[in-house]
């Protein structure tokens, strides 16, 4: 099973900042093994954010996407205590959800 999404979602004025630490091996398909055999491609390529169950945003990535990826982005209309969620899908089917709550 992928390791557990970090979440840290922070309240700040009127809008909330959320970041997001994704372990995943992100593998381009371009690079060879120590025997120079290809590394297949193992890649995230959706990633999607929740606001108390709503979708707040979809994005697709793809193999040029760092290992292990932070991402960061802010939220206007959320509040603490509200649960943020966050899921990945990669291009060999495997799939992660978490949700944390919000911070005052």
């Amino acid at each position: 099973m992928p390791e557990p999404i970090r979440i840290r979602a922070q309240a700040a004025g009127d809008r909330v900042v959320v970041r997001v630490l994704i372990s995943h091996p992100m593998e381009s398909g371009q690079r060879q093994d120590e025997t120079g055999q290809p590394v297949p491609a193992h890649f995230v390529r959706e990633v999607r954010a929740t606001l108390n169950g709503l979708t707040v945003f979809t994005a697709e990535w793809g193999p040029w996407v760092a290992k292990n990826p932070l991402l960061r982005f802010e939220l206007k209309g959320a509040r603490a205590g509200d649960r943020i969620g966050v899921s990945w899908l990669d291009n060999q089917g495997q799939r992660r959800s978490d949700e944390a709550l919000v911070a005052p």
